[in-house]
């Protein structure tokens, strides 16, 4: 793609939730439409999209029919099958590349590769069997965390490791999956960094946001985050870091912790970020804009804020609170479409806003 892509052209994405019901109603702004691509029925994003394929990302006939109804591709999940994307790449372009979901499918992987650009990550050990369990717990020590290297997300697919004794019970929950141990760190605060860089290699990253965990799932992140000047610099040149590693394309969500000795790099996501939610009303140019601009070859946005924001994600029943939440100033309102309200589910978010003075 040599020219930016005119308003009228078409953005496949792949996945139908709710990161790709908001890439679509970013995209429609600048007159972009969408064809989303999900396997499950009646997705959050298809009330948004100008159209939608369901089929499953074995099916090569529909694969190649949504490539060709498309301009460019990009995802709003990172697990998609290595098959699917050996079929799309032949035929457009896809953004982020395939490089970037490799390293953040497998935790290993993603570790060893942050390490190897000198950035600071948690102790880790390749564990694929009861032996190097035992092995890991010796290297890493306790406690610990053990989690799958595959397909784990707001707190599935990992066991906490309290001591030694509990290793095998936490290789038994595993049930054998490759994993890694990690070592705990001390942290004082969790914060992450949206992250975006243009096919011209143009870098642009939005203000660090603190974030708050429950039961493994984002609660909340808040802009400004409790970060010393130094700090703020060095989240923002570590997703530069990372961006231009992976010649990536697009947005990117780092996820770190405040630690004493500095910034720890927890995860990277390669895609539209829970914890960038707060663009949405705490900026001009949105992170969602923000992908659509870059995939599309538009200049991308220098990610100034205009306020503070507190985003509070919607849980389960939190959804109950909406006309509550509405009658509250400077609450700003986002919910997903979904029908069915579940324990762990996110139904929308709320971006309590203060402007700046």
């Amino acid at each position: 793609m040599s020219k930016p892509l005119p308003p009228g052209a078409c953005i496949g994405i792949l996945g139908g939730g709710q990161l790709g019901r908001m890439l679509s109603m970013a995209a429609a702004r600048l007159g972009f439409s969408c064809h989303i691509f999900e396997p499950g029925p009646n997705p959050p994003a298809g009330q948004m999209a100008a159209r939608v394929t369901t089929a499953g990302y074995d099916d090569a006939k529909a694969l190649k029919a949504f490539a060709a109804s498309v301009d460019v591709i990009t995802y709003e999940f990172e697990n998609i099958p290595t098959e699917a994307l050996d079929i799309l790449e032949d035929l457009r372009p896809i953004h982020p590349n395939r490089e970037a979901l490799r390293i953040s499918q497998d935790r290993l992987v993603e570790k060893e590769f942050l390490s190897g650009l000198g950035l600071r990550v948690a102790p880790f050990a390749n564990v694929e069997n009861s032996d190097e369990m035992q092995a890991a717990i010796t290297q890493v020590g306790t406690p610990s965390i053990l989690k799958t290297r595959r397909f784990g997300y707001d707190g599935k697919g990992q066991v906490r490791v309290p001591d030694a004794s509990r290793a095998g019970e936490a290789w038994v929950a595993m049930e054998n999956a490759p994993s890694v141990l990690e070592g705990f760190v001390d942290f004082t605060g969790e914060v992450s960094v949206i992250a975006a860089r243009s096919l011209s290699g143009n870098v642009a990253c939005f203000d660090p946001g603190e974030n708050v965990h429950v039961d493994g799932i984002l609660a909340t992140t808040s802009i400004p985050a409790r970060l010393s000047a130094a700090a703020r610099t060095d989240a923002v040149l570590i997703a530069s870091n990372i961006l231009n590693a992976l010649n990536y394309v697009g947005v990117l969500g780092v996820e770190l912790f405040v630690t004493q000795a500095g910034l720890v790099v927890n995860e990277i996501a390669p895609r539209v970020h829970n914890s960038g939610h707060w663009t949405q009303n705490g900026c001009a140019v949105d992170q969602f804009e923000q992908h659509i601009r870059a995939i599309t070859g538009w200049p991308i946005s220098d990610g100034v804020r205009h306020a503070n924001v507190v985003m509070e994600n919607l849980i389960g029943d939190d959804v109950a609170r909406v006309v509550e939440i509405a009658n509250e100033p400077g609450a700003a309102l986002h919910l997903y479409g979904k029908a069915d309200v579940k324990p762990g589910r996110k139904m929308g978010h709320v971006n309590r806003v203060t402007p700046l003075n």
